[in-house]
């Protein structure tokens, strides 16, 4: 049971969270996002540990970055996280219109053929830029999007960012019992299923190379898609210099066809995932919003909660 200084503390930070999307609210985008670029580097100032394990990620996306350029690129990062939540608290308020001409995509066809099989369409997506803008454009576009996200503490704030992703048309999940059951039941009724996979939560996923070193990524979108006789695409939505301005890249699907076991194949598709989600963040990797230890080798990977 929580102690009365950490219910204050957790009604603090959903009070925190619900005033900056009131503020974001009231001041128009391109003014948004001047205040974002002047607040990110004391934000990133004040996370030392975040900034420390952002460049070692971004080193190793490209090890040529060293000294001011990988200070530079990691300042984009915090530019971009802030970013993230200015422009997801400002969506809702968006006419539709509004969000059609800030929002470009290429490679749509990918999704809607496999909506064509009848089967539904698994998402896989890093933490990059601003995702929720395609979720929207996608429900307003007639597909319906079922998302995975991780739960929140405290679930105060878990249940907010729930029902603004609900406002925005889509289907909510959260990481836990029923998320098996409900995915299946997403894919049955020919929806596309969106899953952040770029991060293995639980450490029980499938060892992978990932940007030339050994981590683990999850197993489900690639044994769901078996289940489900479904398929796999990797998608990111990238952050344009226009003000609000979008671009999603959707990649063709991965091959699915069964080669060995069940086992084997699971692990085959999940490091032809983690090769996708590669190609995906170099080009942009400064929009990579990965301020935890991902690879065992990072400060802190085997004490960090699960």
């Amino acid at each position: 049971m929580p102690t009365p200084f950490e219910r204050m503390s957790d009604s603090l930070t959903v009070y925190r969270y619900r005033f900056g999307s009131f503020v974001a609210k009231l001041v128009p985008a391109s003014i948004a996002q001047a205040i974002v670029s002047r607040a990110a580097p004391a934000l990133a100032f004040s996370l030392r540990q975040r900034r420390a394990i952002i460049q070692r990620h971004l080193q190793r996306v490209d090890p040529t970055l060293t000294g001011a350029n990988l200070r530079r690129a990691s300042q984009k990062s915090f530019d971009s996280y802030m970013r993230y939540y200015v422009e997801s608290f400002q969506l809702p308020q968006l006419s539709r219109s509004e969000v059609e001409k800030s929002f470009t995509m290429e490679g749509l066809h990918h999704i809607t053929d496999a909506l064509d099989r009848g089967k539904g369409a698994i998402m896989v997506i890093p933490h990059l830029g601003g995702w929720e803008w395609a979720g929207r454009w996608m429900a307003e576009n007639g597909h319906n999007m079922t998302v995975v996200v991780e739960a929140l503490e405290p679930p105060k704030l878990f249940e907010w960012f729930t029902n603004l992703r609900s406002s925005l048309g889509m289907n909510v999940l959260p990481l836990g019992p029923a998320v098996v059951p409900g995915v299946l039941a997403a894919l049955k009724a020919n929806q596309v299923v969106c899953l952040l996979c770029d991060r293995d939560l639980d450490r029980g996923g499938v060892a992978v190379d990932f940007f030339g070193e050994q981590t683990t990524l999850p197993a489900g979108p690639a044994t769901l898609a078996f289940r489900a006789d479904s398929v796999v695409i990797a998608s990111a939505v990238f952050f344009t210099e226009r003000v609000n301005g979008h671009h999603t890249v959707i990649r063709p699907p991965l091959s699915l066809e069964r080669r060995g076991s069940l086992r084997e194949d699971v692990q085959r598709v999940t490091q032809d995932i983690a090769y996708e989600l590669e190609a995906l963040i170099r080009l942009a990797p400064e929009q990579w919003h990965m301020f935890q230890p991902n690879w065992p080798s990072d400060p802190g990977y085997e004490t960090l909660d699960k």
